[in-house]
């Protein structure tokens, strides 16, 4: 009876396994994968498989043929987002921009549409875990700022979470330094930002950012942000985006008794390029005209250079360049300030 019921237990087990690795991908050099895939973003796939530990990940562009009975959500370059399984339409070559890949076939509510392999920048199970969906990164670096000239250390925390429909990302930037003899110097920025998907690449953003500084002599500047913003190219190579919108902005400066509270515009860029081998470029400048008060003229610029699987799989290194500039700063501090950063970090 044991025995049985041990047999039977193991076939359940069988049978649930073999359900969920039904995906199947070709790849360009002919070899077959079989397993469950998860996900493809920023030109990379990734599928489970039961013969290894952990996920593999294969470039988009090496995926000859794909098939998978399971629903997906898809994103194409158009801004269209379905819902529906995919698979290969037949053996036949075709060019794709140059590549030689398969026409893939998109089968929606029994309908079925076609595009091509180019077309389809993300793919995401709807029956991800919770855990799938999150990406974290952590490092730690050398740090050389215009204040002073000083060596200082920094820190560098981001976590993400994507939904069918939203996303969320946190960010905190820290980064000190002493000295005998000098004033410590410091410089904090958080914020955390939500994005709401619409058709045509079209989203709604609320985020909330902070940020302090010694050289701008600014103890907090706390904002309060709502807009839209649009995804002009958004491919398996690279993102560039526009958003707009309005925010409210507090500021409190080291010793000064009063602070400030005014109303700005917004309007940014932001250009995201990842098919670059193992390297990711980011860049991002955005402009804060005052509304309530005159003459005023923020703007912010952001440089990042990442380079992943750095010597093991996960760790990467980074390096930065942010710059702040406030044409009426507080009456202690600066119109600019730079950080420049490098650091060793790890990602999931």
């Amino acid at each position: 009876m044991i025995k049985n019921l041990t047999l039977l237990f193991h076939l359940v087990l069988l049978s649930f396994s073999l359900f969920a690795q039904n995906d199947s991908l070709i790849l360009s050099n002919g070899d077959k994968m079989i397993g469950e895939i998860k996900s493809m973003d920023k030109g990379v796939l990734i599928i489970e498989t039961d013969y290894s530990d952990k996920d593999f990940r294969i470039e988009w562009t090496g995926i000859k043929e794909i098939y998978s009975t399971n629903k997906f959500l898809i994103s194409l370059t158009t801004g269209k987002r379905v819902t529906a399984s995919i698979e290969t339409k037949s053996p036949g070559i075709i060019i794709l921009n140059g590549v030689e890949g398969g026409e893939l076939i998109v089968k929606i509510q029994g309908d079925t549409i076609e595009v091509k392999h180019d077309d389809i920048v993300y793919i995401n199970s709807l029956d991800d875990t919770f855990l799938s969906r999150l990406n974290v990164s952590l490092d730690v670096g050398y740090t050389l700022t215009k204040a002073n000239d000083q060596q200082q250390f920094n820190a560098n925390t981001k976590l993400g979470y994507t939904a069918d429909l939203w996303s969320l990302s946190i960010f905190y930037n820290s980064l000190f330094t002493s000295q005998d003899s000098v004033d410590n110097i410091q410089r904090n920025e958080g914020g955390v930002d939500y994005r709401y998907f619409l058709p045509k690449d079209y989203y709604v953003s609320i985020a909330s950012n902070f940020l302090s500084n010694t050289e701008q002599a600014l103890d907090l500047r706390s904002s309060l942000s709502a807009g839209f913003g649009k995804y002009f190219v958004h491919t398996n190579k690279s993102y560039f985006g526009l958003g707009l919108g309005a925010l409210s902005n507090v500021e409190r400066f080291t010793n000064e008794t009063e602070g400030r509270e005014s109303w700005e515009a917004y309007l940014g860029i932001e250009l995201n390029l990842f098919d670059i081998g193992d390297l990711t470029l980011y860049a991002s400048a955005t402009a804060f005209p005052s509304i309530t008060e005159q003459g005023r003229f923020r703007s912010d610029l952001k440089f990042d250079a990442k380079y992943d699987d750095f010597i093991i799989n996960d760790f990467y290194i980074r390096g930065g360049i942010t710059l702040n500039y406030d044409n009426q700063p507080a009456i202690a501090g600066n119109e600019t300030d730079y950080v420049l950063t490098t650091g060793f970090g790890w990602s999931w």
